[in-house]
């Protein structure tokens, strides 16, 4: 009999742990099926790429008994260059932002000087063609300066008093100014990019114009005179075809380059020459966030009176910066 009452609880022992085995099983189903429908998260895909570098730069020199002479400086300068890339498909675009300006005080003069000014805004739309690396392309630039720049003659002065910051103020030239000049395109064409690092950008079709705002500036840059003989236009309207190659290069860490070319050619002036623009940026960096940067802009326009020892006032602009600065960057990139 004891063995019979112990086969019955074996066979409920068994039953029962076959019970809790099936409800386990269920339960885990269960909660499978409904981790099934729960839909799993797909991350939005990123199309931009933007970046943002800030820049404040300072220079000094200081002189005490210097034999060779030469004057106490300082400067100061703030710059920003933004960029937000576009990619999607057979669409890209690439959009950039460069803004910079500064001050420079030298002894030798009771005034601040402005020794940097510039607004360079450009965008560059191209869609796939089915040759390789070429596309056909979209392009706007427009460059212009937030103030007006001078150029600071030694005033008049009788030989027993310094000339004060009013005589100075009253001797300066004006030389350019906010819209004066100004230069716009848009453009029409194809954009080769075989490397990364190089992209050449043909507009044929590019119209746009030049802006000079500033009435005793126009004749300076070339403006059109009006039939009264004595006052110039202040808009030349522009057509013709544009090139304009970029490249940029992350030599390593420390080292990186960047260069602009272009060039203009207005079919409404076939006798005149292209006009030419060469920028170009070598940063070295020093620690986290400083960097030594030379910069050079150099412009070649032919209606431009730059050039006093020529009749026609042509002549090559050009611009240089050596300067230690501060820098901080911002990006997101696409995914």
């Amino acid at each position: 009999m004891k063995r019979i009452f112990t086969l019955i609880a074996l066979f409920a022992t068994l039953a029962a742990q076959a019970q809790n085995t099936q409800t386990a099983a269920a339960e885990a189903a269960e909660a499978l099926s409904a981790a099934e429908d729960v839909p799993e998260k797909v991350e939005t895909p990123k199309y931009w790429e933007h970046n943002l570098v800030t820049s404040l730069t300072f220079g000094q020199t200081y002189l005490s008994q210097w034999a060779a002479g030469g004057y106490n400086t300082l400067s100061l300068a703030a710059g920003i260059d933004a960029s937000a890339n576009y990619e999607k498909g057979k669409l890209i675009g690439k959009n950039r932002l460069q803004l910079d300006y500064g001050f420079l005080y030298s002894a030798d003069k009771p005034i601040l000087q402005k020794h940097k000014d510039r607004i360079y805004l450009e965008s560059k739309w191209g869609y796939e063609t089915p040759v390789k690396h070429l596309a056909y392309s979209a392009n706007f630039d427009f460059r212009t300066q937030f103030d007006n720049n001078y150029d600071y003659k030694t005033p008049a002065s009788d030989g027993t008093t310094e000339p004060s910051v009013q005589d100075w103020l009253d001797a300066r030239k004006l030389k350019s100014g906010f819209f004066a000049p100004a230069y716009l395109n848009v453009g029409l064409g194809v954009l080769w990019t075989p490397k990364p690092w190089f992209s050449l950008n043909f507009a044929p079709l590019s119209g746009g114009g030049v802006f000079v705002d500033i009435p005793e500036l126009r004749k300076t840059y070339g403006m059109e005179q009006l039939e009264d003989g004595i006052n110039y236009k202040s808009f030349r309207l522009e057509f013709g075809a544009q090139l304009k190659i970029d490249m940029a290069w992350v030599i390593n860490e420390v080292f990186t380059y960047s260069t602009q070319f272009t060039a203009f050619y207005n079919y409404l002036t076939p006798d005149v020459e292209p006009r030419l623009t060469w920028d170009n940026k070598i940063g070295w960096k020093l620690a986290k966030y400083f960097t030594l940067n030379l910069s050079t802009f150099m412009i070649y326009d032919p209606l431009v009176q730059v050039n006093p020892n020529r009749a026609d006032g042509k002549g090559l602009q050009f611009k240089e910066f050596f300067e230690l600065g501060f820098t901080y960057a911002l990006s997101s990139k696409k995914k």
